[in-house]
């Protein structure tokens, strides 16, 4: 899925659940923000490219939008770094372990991982294995399901309408604010 509609779907999901639980509004930031990170990372080292190499900032965008069969020549070496990048914050094994880890230290679940697991599910099923394929158990296996490409004209058209119609109907069933932690004090 394409990074706009992975910020779209969180704040969605997050809207939803402020409904029913108090939710801060820096962890919503959080969340969303962490929904986003899996595909702006593997892009630093072809950003790192065109910074301080031979890459341009029209190869920076072709790869970013790029279809299936139609990215940009890359140098081997950052080529592979990219590919790296994008199944280390792909994996359901290093987000796993990343969870458990912070689970550990922190006693609770730190509520803005969810927008990277939100990241991994969706694209799970919302990209192919021609292209950037999941490989959800990377680094013990670089099998990956083959998925619907996100940027299949109908299938983008319709993530955008349901995520319309999501957003409509959040507006048309907005409820009155959860109260505060000092809403039930006495003064």
């Amino acid at each position: 899925m394409d990074i706009f509609a992975h910020a779209l779907w969180t704040g969605i999901g997050m809207t939803v659940a402020r409904r029913r639980v108090h939710i801060t509004p820096g962890t919503v930031a959080q969340t969303v923000g962490l929904a986003t990170v899996p595909d702006l990372l593997h892009l630093l080292p072809i950003i790192g490219w065109w910074l301080a190499g031979d890459g341009s900032i029209a190869v920076v965008q072709a790869y970013a939008i790029a279809v299936p069969g139609q990215e940009p020549a890359l140098p081997p070496l950052v080529n592979l770094w990219s590919h790296h990048l994008h199944c280390i914050t792909h994996s359901a094994v290093v987000a796993g372990a990343f969870t458990l880890l912070l689970w550990a230290t922190l006693r609770s679940l730190w509520m803005p991982l969810l927008g990277w697991w939100s990241h991994i599910v969706i694209d799970l099923f919302t990209h192919s294995a021609d292209y950037y394929p999941v490989q959800v158990l990377y680094p013990l296996s670089d099998r990956s399901f083959n998925g619907l490409a996100w940027n299949t004209p109908w299938f983008l058209m319709l993530n955008y309408v349901l995520l319309g119609g999501a957003i409509l109907w959040l507006l048309m069933t907005r409820s009155a604010k959860l109260p505060g932690p000092d809403t039930n004090r006495k003064n």
